[in-house]
């Protein structure tokens, strides 16, 4: 009898100190959220990119202890978890072994939470292209590949019909970096480089400021963006007029674009010294996007657009 009376205290002294703890995680796991960085300096990007089964800096901001959280991936569209979760340890999480586009979610007592805001990209592997094709996408040959010394992409976004409207960032989607080299084949790849995408959202928050200093109405349409060519294959880059042997286009570190900033439907000369200068400006703002800057405004090219990428040295040009 007495042992029974025992346990039977124990088992009150139990259950409040298990709801306690269930309160503290459901509390941990409420408050955890992206920090500012995640999204870029321009607070705008949309996609985190990373190789499978690599270690992706993911920093949070946790009140409580975040030992009390796990995580787990979900593919975009899919309500089911990718595999079990993990153990949530610093601000490091380990990218899902297949690629594809994931949602983050946070797990505590069989309860979870999403992360809002931000896709991760898991690449395909360079080291998967066969010769010159991957999963029967043309792609051609870096040069990285023939002499060892120059560079190749880490991987590549595999990119189904169903992505090709998929936010890369706050005005730019994943249609807007596919190559334009007539393949109608599908999965398609593409680089991408994070930092470029920031580049692009920087120029365009300081073009939208300068417009509202210059008291553009409140119902205004937002600047008409086109990207003309984004990641290029070597394949196709061969086959582009003038372009260089090692343009950064086949890394995902250009992009040639046109802004209507007067917002009068043309993509003008007018147009692009401000978008020329809004480069120069997010560069000496921003010393790690610095990069290439090249004017085309010749009438072959066609409306005038700027080629800027982020090769990590100043250099200009004009064709």
């Amino acid at each position: 009898m007495l042992l029974a009376l025992a346990l039977a205290g124990a088992n009150v002294q139990v259950t409040p100190l298990r709801a306690a703890t269930q309160r503290l995680r459901a509390r941990v796991l409420a408050s955890a959220a992206p920090t500012p960085n995640l999204f870029g300096a321009s607070g705008e990007v949309r996609v985190r990119f990373a190789r499978p089964e690599s270690a992706l800096e993911f920093p949070l901001v946790v009140s409580g202890d975040p030992s009390q959280l796990e995580y787990e991936w979900l593919p975009l569209g899919d309500s089911l978890a990718f595999a079990p979760p993990r153990v949530l340890e610093g601000a490091d999480v380990v990218t899902p072994d297949r690629p594809g586009f994931y949602r983050l979610a946070l797990v505590a007592d069989g309860q979870r939470r999403m992360v809002n805001g931000v896709t991760v990209g898991v690449l395909v592997p360079f080291e998967e292209k066969q010769g010159r094709t991957l999963n029967g996408y043309r792609m051609g040959t870096w040069r990285g590949e023939r002499d060892r010394v120059h560079e190749v992409p880490s991987g590549f976004l595999e990119v189904r019909e169903s992505d090709v409207d998929r936010p890369l960032t706050r005005h730019l989607r994943v249609s807007d970096f596919l190559t334009h080299d007539g393949q109608a084949q599908w999965p398609r790849y593409i680089a991408v480089d994070g930092r470029l995408l920031d580049k692009l959202e920087l120029v365009l928050e300081v073009l939208e400021q300068a417009q509202g200093a210059m008291r553009v109405g409140a119902g205004a349409p937002r600047f008409a963006i086109e990207v003309r060519s984004g990641f290029r294959t070597p394949y196709h880059n061969a086959r582009v007029p003038g372009s260089a042997r090692d343009s950064r286009h086949q890394f995902g570190e250009a992009a040639d674009v046109q802004v209507d900033v007067d917002r009068d439907g043309r993509f003008t000369l007018k147009d692009l010294r401000r978008v020329v200068k809004a480069i120069e400006t997010v560069e000496r703002e921003h010393p790690d996007l610095q990069g290439g800057l090249g004017l085309y405004t010749s009438r072959r090219h066609g409306a005038p657009y700027v080629h800027m990428d982020v090769r990590g040295d100043r250099v200009r040009w004009r064709a």
